[in-house]
This record gives C-alpha cells, structure tokens and sequence, in this order.
C-alpha cells in the first residue's frame, strides 16, 4: 500500500443515532369472502405511496442496545480477530441500520481486506447518516485515491475539513496535499501540507509532512525552502524512511 497515503494505519483510524421513524399504520386487507369495491386509479396510487412510505423500520431501545453491544465486540475484537469484529459489525447494522460508527468500523475492513468498492459503499452509508462525519470523509477520500479517482477524493477531503469540530484534521489536510500534488497543483499542495503542520498534538509523522513539503518545493523550484524542509526530516527521522528519500531529494539539490 502508497506510504504517501498515510493509509491502513492508525493515522486514518479515528472513532448519534437518530431518532426512531415510526411507521405510520398499515391499511388491513380485506377477506377473500368480502366484497370487491372499485377504487379510483389516482386513489389507488396515493393509497400505495402510503404505504410504501409506511414501510420504514423501527428502530427499538433494545435493538439500538444491542447494537452497541454488537459494536463494541468489533472494536474489542478488531485487532486480535478481525474476521470476529467483521462479523460483529454487521451484527451491529442489522439490528440498527443507522449506527454510523459500525458502517465506519466495517468500512475500514473491507479497506484492509483491499476490497475498496465494499469500504467505500460503508462509508458512504456512514456520511449519509452523518454528512459531517469527518474521519468517514477522509477515509472515503483514501479509498478514492486508491482507485485513481483523484477529483473525488479531493473533494472528499475538503468535506471533511468542512467541519470544524473535526478532532485530526491534520489528516485530511496531509491527504489532501498528497491528492493536490499528485494532480500537479503543487502550489496548493504546500498550502494544505502547511496547514497539516499547524496541528499540535500531531497526529500524522512531521517528518511526512515535512518530506512530502520539501517534494513539493523542490518540484516548484523553490530550492532554499525545499533544502529547509527536507533538512528538518533528517533531524526528525534520523536512519528512517522519510530521512532516506529525504537525503535522496537534497541530494539532487546538490547537482
């Protein structure tokens, strides 16, 4: 999996139930032995978008209980047995097609398990839930990025930026520097990589971020800045990954 991504690690991992719909009360049939009575076309059709409409499904405290119990046995269950927290999950939607959290947590399964259609599906049904949930955004925007769908996954994570309560933004502004520069908006994509470095505590390596940076300088020519940044990863990261390409870019800056 793309280093650049900040993908399948801790880095995208983050953590309302609305309200119950009753359904409005079904109109009975009538006996086989009563009698036939003629109803209007646009009578029938009103009546039968009634009782589509009827059709929605309550959601009770108990199963809205024991979803959250469903859930919570993924989470619990999520490292040591994946294919256990996967059954879970689904436990949990089925008893409560809403909770969020589990279309969230079965979404990055499917991410892990490489299935990006499945994850991405999850979390669509996450964000039609809550369209300010945040992590559900960015991830979303990964698993888009994954399949070289870049415009969408751009937009992805500026909708997760959106919201201000989101709690690791930084996350969503490294991705979408990543997004940005693979597209060729280098100018952007430094924008969106000093904003990421804006977040304290940090929650995406500063040696990445700074590496990914001291690229995008040094692709726009602007060498002094580039040679500044890619500096700071080796001080962060000495004998690491993001020192190694680091070193490699100074070194071209050399020639």
């Amino acid at each position: 999996m793309t280093r650049g991504l900040a993908a399948m690690h801790d880095v995208w991992l983050c953590r309302t139930h609305a309200l119950p719909v009753s359904p409005r009360r079904r109109v009975h049939g009538r006996s086989s032995s009563a009698r036939l009575v003629r109803i209007p076309c646009a009578v029938a059709l009103c009546l039968g978008v009634m009782l589509v409409l009827g059709g929605c499904v309550t959601v009770t405290e108990d199963k809205i209980k024991k979803a959250k119990g469903h859930y919570q046995e993924g989470i619990a269950n999520l490292d040591a047995d994946p294919q256990q927290a996967f059954v879970s999950f689904q436990k949990a939607i089925q008893a409560d097609p809403r909770h969020k959290e589990a279309h969230y947590s079965l979404g990055r399964l499917y991410a892990l398990q490489r299935k990006y259609r499945q994850a991405e599906e999850e979390f669509r049904e996450a964000i039609r839930i809550d369209p300010d949930y945040s992590e559900a955004h960015n991830y979303l925007g990964a698993m888009l990025a994954l399949q070289d769908r870049w415009t969408d996954a751009i937009e992805s994570y500026r909708r997760a930026l959106s919201n201000p309560l989101y709690a690791t933004p930084d996350i969503a502004w490294f991705n979408l520097g990543l997004a940005l520069a693979h597209e060729g908006d280098m100018e952007k994509a430094t924008q969106a990589f000093e904003d990421a470095l804006r977040i304290n505590p940090p929650n995406v390596q500063p040696a990445a971020i700074h590496l990914e940076l001291g690229r995008a300088y040094y692709k726009l020519g602007y060498d002094t800045k580039a040679r500044e940044e890619l500096t700071r990863v080796s001080s962060l990261d000495k004998g690491g990954e993001y020192a190694a390409a680091a070193a490699k870019l100074i070194d071209r800056l050399r020639r």
